[in-house]
């Protein structure tokens, strides 16, 4: 018999450090090869852990609530003596960990990491720090010498977001009043009124996340909306003449969704300087076009996951991802992957009956298109013998852009290059 280490796994780009969930299993139970054995969560999606061996769980080394940064040691598994030569050691695999991450991470977050084990980013305690929390140090101007003061509660006293929070707290309540400074996530909170007849309920981890990714969205981006009226009327008529010979023909159904992605990468071609991110004072220029698409799930939560190099896809090729990555959202059954490298959001509003809406910025992207519910209406329709009135189906475009580097003038053509596209559909498009 051997033992080996079970490392936490890296679950996918930019992803370096999970949050324990909760053990499948407990010490002493028989594990298969691939069985699931704990739940980890990123800040990008909840997954199970699957065992890299069969044998016996040993022993767990971390408990529920633990960040454990990728690669690091979980537990010990008994198996048997040829898998001790096949499994590396925990240091040697947090040191490729750490390589692969610089290679595969986004810029921002590459630096990050490279500032982290880099000899002139070092800090005298020598304590790992996310990215999160050092970007919470960046927007509050915390020098490396006072976030190595800071305790921390998580383990190997490494500090967690809480950490700060509480830290920034105390930091920000010893300000002067009179001294001016850039809001702070940890303002204090407005005291709310509860009488015996409230109902208290908490928010579950992701709708934390997703409350203060908004916070944050609204606090760094400078957001403008435009919105165009854009008429649906081919799309309509073609949807409906196909939706059954789609269905017998690919075993799904087709809805407008991929319609309005395709639409949106068209534009976006046309106008690329939609497609970027900001990083300081430089502006980001995507190559890749990669779509998110805002989905709801069943506990009322919403997730985004993304089509990657969208504009390469023919209608029927969007239509596939779609129904895929939506189906995988509501089942709990998407990767870190399928969230990550999103370069601009479409969001569907009218699934819910809405004909408009103001959308939020998915940072660290520049723009967010809301599409409204596609609604019947008598228009003005020109004909070659003369204006005429006939009902159409049409349906708000709103797109939030981030006005610091997107002027009203790109912003507003975008969009209206959107309804363009759109309205030019051609009915005679085959399957």
């Amino acid at each position: 018999m051997a033992s080996v280490e079970m490392l936490m796994p890296k679950m996918g780009e930019s992803i370096i450090e999970g949050t324990i969930l909760g053990w499948l299993k407990k010490e002493g139970d028989t594990i298969d090869q691939d069985e699931s054995v704990l739940e980890v969560a990123t800040d990008k999606v909840d997954t199970e852990v699957p065992s890299t061996h069969a044998g016996v769980l040993k022993k767990i080394l971390v408990k529920e609530g633990d960040v454990v940064a990728v690669g690091a040691p979980v537990a010990i598994i008994e198996t048997s003596g040829e898998a001790e030569a096949a499994a590396p050691s925990s240091k040697e695999e947090d040191n490729t960990s750490k390589e692969d991450l610089l290679a595969i991470a986004p810029e921002n977050t590459a630096s990050l990491i490279s500032q982290e084990t880099s000899p002139a980013a070092s800090i005298d305690d020598d304590r790992f720090y996310s990215p999160l929390v050092q970007s919470i140090a960046k927007e509050e101007g915390i020098s490396k010498v006072e976030l190595s003061k800071i305790p921390g509660t998580g383990k190997d006293g490494r500090v967690t977001k809480n950490d700060m929070l509480d830290y920034l707290k105390n930091r920000n309540g010893s300000k002067s009043e009179t001294t001016k400074t850039i809001p702070s996530i940890s303002e204090p909170k407005v005291q709310v009124s509860i009488s015996g007849a409230d109902e208290i309920i908490e928010m579950d981890r992701m709708r934390k996340m997703i409350a203060q990714r908004m916070v944050d969205s609204k606090r760094i981006s400078a957001h403008v909306t435009s919105f165009v009226e854009a008429d649906m009327t081919n799309i309509v008529l073609w949807r409906e003449k196909n939706k059954h010979a789609y269905r017998e023909k690919f075993g799904e159904s087709i809805t407008y969704t991929p319609f309005f992605i395709e639409a949106v990468s068209k534009a976006i071609r046309d106008f690329p300087m939609i497609n970027i991110s900001i990083d300081g004072d430089k502006i980001i220029k995507k190559k890749d076009i990669n779509i998110g698409m805002a989905v709801a799930l069943p506990s009322g939560n919403l997730i985004v996951p993304v089509i990657r190099k969208a504009d390469q896809l023919n209608l029927v090729g969007i239509s596939k991802q779609v129904n895929d990555l939506a189906n995988r959202a509501r089942n709990n059954k998407l990767s870190a992957d399928d969230l990550s490298g999103g370069t601009y959001t479409v969001s569907n509003v009218g699934s819910f009956g809405n004909v408009m809406g103001t959308p939020i910025i998915m940072q660290p992207q520049v723009a967010i298109l809301a599409v409204g519910a596609i609604v019947k209406k008598p228009a003005v329709v020109e004909t070659p013998t003369g204006d005429v009135i006939a009902i159409r189906h049409k349906m708000f475009l709103s797109h939030s852009y981030d006005h610091r580097v997107v002027d009203g003038s790109l912003g507003g053509m975008f969009v209206k290059r959107v309804a363009d596209y759109l309205e030019g559909f051609d009915l005679n498009t085959p399957l």
